[in-house]
């Protein structure tokens, strides 16, 4: 499952985990999900009668950078939620975060170019960075530290190996770790003193359980910021997300939006638009987040993983599995077939260290991690080596 190529594309495990999960569907099995970040619940009841009210109506093209109500919308949350004005013109939506990527390197960067991420992190920036023929290095962050970055993390990374540009995400996937507005400022002030480009990938934003998302656009304006309605505002599969760029990239990323996907889909516009505006409906769902969070590391710690506290936020528990095996692939292979329970091994987010851990999600239901913690009981109860 984890064949790689010789430039070092791997598959995204999680993917092929989820993949493997429905093939088990089909033969009649049920399936605990907790190998995705997505949500257990829809877009908000307006978001789809929104929708449906603009179906029957043509749905041609959209400005490149979007709907102009869009990102006025978008705007207003930053004027709203963190106290900063953007011009709706240094915004540009795009077809969910992984577009947001792709332009952003691009946009900032020449071919070649080295882009620091942390490690463990999300799969596919290293996956992405490579198809796209860019370099990248990796700034360990550790377990003992509440896997957190610090300056002074990326300044030894830096003297080992300099980058142009640092991809950080704050709740990061697959620790759950935030960093508070303090933390923040002083990776982005050692971005600054080190010429290295800050992006923020701020996609887990509002699921914070320590407290209010800090952007990066609270403390400079230098920041490329990348965000999405996947996680917060429960719309995975519409494939919608934002971009804010400072106004010396903001004409080059609309160009190479014109050119790579033209604009991004026009009902998920205008059902992103709708979105902005029920943020009492991503509470509720965030609340019901917090609850599995505290059910789910309770029962895992229970069970004998590794896992010190829960994450700051996103909706995941990354948890060691030391006493059960050393091949996070072969243990999370036989959890499913043998439990029925899907989660994704550690060596999709850390290439070097992944073996010892596994990513749980806690964005389902209730019923699904109190049904997968049971099936884990037995499974584990066996005494089977892995």
């Amino acid at each position: 499952m984890t064949q790689t190529s010789p430039d070092g594309l791997r598959p995204f495990l999680a993917m092929d985990i989820l993949k493997r999960a429905k093939v088990l569907e089909g033969q009649g099995r049920t399936i605990c999900h907790l190998e995705v970040g997505e949500p257990g619940q829809p877009p908000a009841p307006r978001v789809l009668e929104a929708v449906a009210r603009a179906l029957p109506q043509p749905q041609g093209y959209t400005n490149a950078k979007g709907l102009t109500a869009l990102r006025e919308a978008l705007a207003r949350y930053y004027a709203d939620q963190h106290r900063v004005a953007v011009d709706p013109e240094m915004i540009l939506a795009t077809m969910g975060s992984s577009a947001g990527f792709i332009l952003t390197f691009h946009t900032a960067f020449q071919p070649g170019a080295r882009i620091a991420i942390t490690r463990p992190g999300y799969p596919a920036y290293i996956n992405t960075l490579i198809g796209l023929g860019f370099d990248y290095a990796e700034i360990p962050v550790r377990a003992e530290n509440n896997w957190h970055l610090t300056g002074a993390d990326i300044e030894a990374a830096y003297r080992e190996q300099p980058f142009e540009g640092l991809l950080f995400a704050s709740p990061a996937n697959p620790t759950g770790a935030a960093v508070d507005r303090a933390q923040l400022a002083v990776i982005v002030a050692t971005c600054a003193r080190l010429g290295v480009q800050f992006i923020s990938d701020e996609i887990y934003h509002g699921l914070d359980y320590r407290g209010p998302s800090v952007s990066a656009l609270e403390l400079t304006g230098d920041a490329v910021v990348i965000n999405s309605f996947s996680k917060y505002y429960c719309m995975t599969g519409w494939r919608i997300g934002w971009m804010v760029l400072p106004q010396r990239l903001i004409r080059r990323a609309e160009i190479l939006q014109q050119n790579l996907f033209i604009s991004a889909p026009t009902l998920s516009q205008i059902a992103a638009t709708v979105a902005l505006g029920e943020r009492d409906y991503a509470e509720e769902q965030k609340a019901s987040y917090a609850r599995n969070r505290v059910l789910l590391a309770e029962g895992l710690r229970g069970l004998g993983f590794d896992l010190a506290e829960a994450g700051d936020g996103a909706f995941y528990a990354y948890a060691g599995i030391s006493r059960f095996s050393n091949d996070s692939l072969a243990f999370c292979e036989t959890m499913l077939d043998q439990a029925g329970v899907a989660a994704t091994p550690g060596v999709d987010f850390d290439r070097v260290g992944g073996d010892g851990y596994v990513r749980f999600s806690f964005a389902g239901r209730r019923q699904t991690v109190e049904e997968a913690l049971e099936r884990l009981q037995g499974f584990l109860g066996t005494g089977r080596s892995f």
